[in-house]
């Protein structure tokens, strides 16, 4: 058996102490996580966007798209059509075959995909602007909050002004319970790798549609989370990602 270290001080060493595993003490069944439902949605939103079906072939290589990505932080005061946020909500958490349960787009732990895709809507044709959830099963958005938020988002953000001027700034709520009904402890790892895989793709198809984006990890948490109607607990913001076409 692997050496025994002293507990470490500091939130993230201790958190990664506290979550690992040994082949002396296997994973416990979680005593505190209760069951939730795989998908969200909301019973009676402002306005829905029926979007169109993603394109599932062809497009651009993805070599080609791996070595073109880049960060991008300025963006055209142009909308954003249906038929790209379509096929970006679709890249990052859509449906791509049936099964129990049903698979998607990016990896999961235990194929349980906790995060929920958020957005602000800056600028969009034919819809908002405001907070949108997107709903996984129909391939639709729910429009959960009316009115200009790009510039709450960019103050939640710590001042990120681009949050403000992308056409979309996605962001990925972590439904707690969804994983740690499994993994106990150890799934806040998983919601943080899960959200991960979510951004890398996003960057990706951005970059194969000839859009841009920039990832976003530094944000007020409490801000944020109340920005999208979250609790902060047992669902809250891991991640965020503003998109548009770039200057």
């Amino acid at each position: 058996m692997p050496e025994q270290h002293d507990r470490p001080q500091g939130t993230g060493p201790r958190f990664q102490f506290d979550t690992k595993y040994y082949r002396a003490k296997p994973p416990q069944e979680c005593s505190w996580s209760k069951p939730v439902p795989p998908f969200k949605r909301y019973a009676d939103p402002i306005a829905e966007l029926e979007l169109p079906q993603p394109q599932t072939a062809g497009g651009k290589g993805i070599w080609d798209t791996i070595r073109d990505r880049r960060s991008q932080r300025r963006y055209l005061d142009e909308p954003m059509s249906v038929a790209d946020l379509s096929q970006l909500l679709w890249a990052t958490q859509g449906i791509t075959g049936e099964g129990d349960p049903r698979f998607r787009a990016t990896a999961s732990a235990g194929a349980l995909h906790p995060h929920d895709t958020y957005l602000v809507v800056n600028r969009v044709e034919g819809f908002g602007p405001g907070i949108a959830h997107y709903d996984i099963r129909q391939h639709r958005l729910a429009l959960i909050k009316q009115g200009e938020c790009g510039a709450q988002c960019a103050e939640a953000c710590l001042g990120q002004r681009f949050c403000s001027t992308a056409e979309v700034v996605f962001a990925w709520g972590a439904v707690v319970d969804r994983t740690c009904q499994k993994y106990g402890d150890r799934g806040y790892r998983y919601l943080h790798l899960d959200a991960g895989h979510i951004g890398a793709h996003l960057q990706l198809a951005t970059s194969a549609l000839g859009l841009g984006s920039v990832n976003i990890g530094a944000f007020l948490d409490d801000e944020v989370n109340d920005l999208f109607g979250l609790d902060g607990v047992e669902q809250f913001i891991i991640y965020l990602t503003a998109v548009g076409k770039p200057t």
